[in-house]
């Protein structure tokens, strides 16, 4: 089923999405949008975040529907981890 939206903003749409999630969970998110994909450690990295707080944040971006977890094929016992694309980006893409 494709929705078609008019005059929305993304970002609108991706702030209600994970406008109710805690501050770890936001940047975590963020981290993604603006780097693209990256492994758990990565985002450890970046964040400066424990590491059990990246998992958790992993899990609720995932719950939500928002994260896609890929095989990292550089190093197999990793995956990478991206956002999923709004509706709207799949519309004007």
């Amino acid at each position: 089923m494709i929705v078609f939206v008019k005059n929305t903003n993304v970002n609108d749409i991706r702030t209600a999405q994970i406008g109710h999630l805690p501050p770890s969970v936001k940047l975590v998110y963020k981290v993604l949008e603006t780097s693209g994909q990256m492994t758990q450690k990565d985002l450890i990295r970046e964040t400066s975040l424990p590491s059990r707080t990246v998992r958790y944040a992993l899990g609720r971006l995932k719950d939500e529907k928002v994260l896609i977890e890929r095989h990292y094929f550089t190093d197999a016992r990793q995956s990478l981890y991206g956002l999923n694309r709004p509706v709207a980006e799949v519309v004007a893409a």
